[in-house]
């Protein structure tokens, strides 16, 4: 297909899409609402002020002031250059564990200087590797490396296991503390440990700041389908999908595949809006469900509602398909607008807040996403309709038997 992509030099994103790509997107720090429509998956809202510091007198902290003062009395240091923890340290290290024994690799709290390194990931310029990394089983997992990123060309693969970033045993670190490790100067080199279908392998991957597309589009001249590929949901994505689908639609053709393949997610507001050219104004595009501490909020389509008519729909996902791409997914797929091929997304799907504590965040999960149809895309992700693998075989001959099953369905309707 011919395509025409567009570009942009990327040197703003949420931690974890810390160009390594971390994951804002799918790996915790895209964040939900703040009530706006216009909110952002990556923004994340800030609570705090006014938050409930009463003791819970129903709570018996006999032994937690046991082990803090066994710990203040008896504990000697085993290296000169040890030092001990200030009290302030020693609360830190509580709220820690507070926040680890829900067992969320979202719910974490930063000290000071963590918080600290987090807002500069936010807002600042770096260098990376390119690609969106997410925990997975209690494994730091890939979700998917970016199009044309280092990541991509050192020949990382979605769903590989790192073990250990330059020898470094991942087992236990936050996603944070792993995008820290990963990033760092263009043009040095990280050095990733791997487990990929049970073997481990050490792969190169040199930094550089990236620059991926935002979209590519094309028209098969065989087949006559016409191809819209998103590879992230920024806030341009919106008008660079309307422009798309406007050339799409003063086409020949109606037979469309909209390929959210490695698309870790970004705004939520992109995927609302691009959910509203196929689905009618007010129609449940995905709800952000409380669990009953608060009233759910539910994200509807704008309505723009003008796809030609007999036009048929495909919507590519795999494993590397994370949440604003499983929303617009599971919106598609539950209001029957598109059918769905590839492999079962990554299921990314709740929302975290930061708390500010003293000069340190506690980032909470406080919501999740759950599809028109009530699916929880959490830990569950979105099934195809139609399952198609796509191998090492595949891409080494090139080929792309999830696209070309796509063209199958469009042409022949089977």
């Amino acid at each position: 297909m011919d395509t025409n992509p567009t570009t942009r030099n990327i040197v703003r994103r949420s931690v974890t899409f810390a160009l390594v790509a971390a994951l804002a997107f799918g790996a915790g720090l895209f964040m939900g609402s703040n009530g706006s429509t216009a909110a952002v998956i990556t923004h994340i809202p800030l609570i705090g002020d006014g938050l409930d510091a009463t003791p819970d007198t129903s709570v018996n902290l006999t032994d937690f002031w046991k082990a803090w003062n066994a710990l203040k009395e008896n504990y000697v240091t085993t290296h000169a250059s040890s030092t001990l923890p200030s009290n302030k340290d020693m609360v830190y290290g509580a709220i820690k564990g507070l926040a680890s024994s829900y067992g969320d690799p979202y719910t974490v709290f930063f000290p000071p200087e963590e918080a600290k390194t987090f807002a500069e990931n936010i807002s600042g310029s770096f260098a990376g590797v390119g690609m969106e990394i997410d925990i997975k089983d209690s494994v730091l997992t890939v979700i998917a490396p970016l199009k044309g990123t280092p990541a991509e060309t050192a020949g990382i693969k979605a769903g590989d296991q790192i073990v250990a970033i330059d020898k470094k045993p991942t087992d236990g670190v936050s996603i944070e503390e792993a995008v820290s490790e990963i990033r760092g100067p263009a043009g040095s080199v990280v050095t990733l440990s791997i487990v990929r279908n049970g073997k481990l392998m050490e792969v190169k991957v040199t930094r550089a700041v990236i620059q991926i597309p935002e979209i590519e589009e094309g028209i098969d001249a065989k087949s006559g389908v016409y191809h819209i590929a998103l590879y992230e949901f920024t806030s341009n994505s919106s008008q660079q999908f309307n422009k798309a689908f406007a050339r799409f639609k003063n086409s020949n053709s109606r037979k469309l595949v909209i390929d959210l393949r490695g698309n870790p997610g970004g705004y939520l507001s992109a995927a609302v809006n691009i959910a509203s050219h196929f689905l009618p104004k007010g129609a449940t595009v995905v709800t952000e469900d409380f669990d009953g501490k608060q009233q759910n909020e539910v994200h509807t389509s704008v309505g723009y509602n003008d796809v030609p008519k007999n036009t048929k729909v495909v919507v590519l996902i795999d494993g590397g398909s994370a949440s604003a791409s499983e929303i617009l997914a599971g919106a598609l797929q539950d209001s029957k607008t598109a059918t769905l091929i590839g492999t079962k997304s990554f299921g990314k799907g709740s929302v975290q807040q930061l708390i500010p504590l003293d000069g340190g965040s506690l980032k909470v999960t406080v919501a999740r996403w759950i599809t028109p149809a009530g699916h929880w895309i959490m830990g569950n992700g979105i099934t195809p309709d139609i399952t198609v693998l796509f191998t090492q075989k595949d891409t080494d001959a090139k080929l792309d038997p999830q696209m070309a099953r796509a063209v199958e369905f469009l042409t022949t309707g089977n």
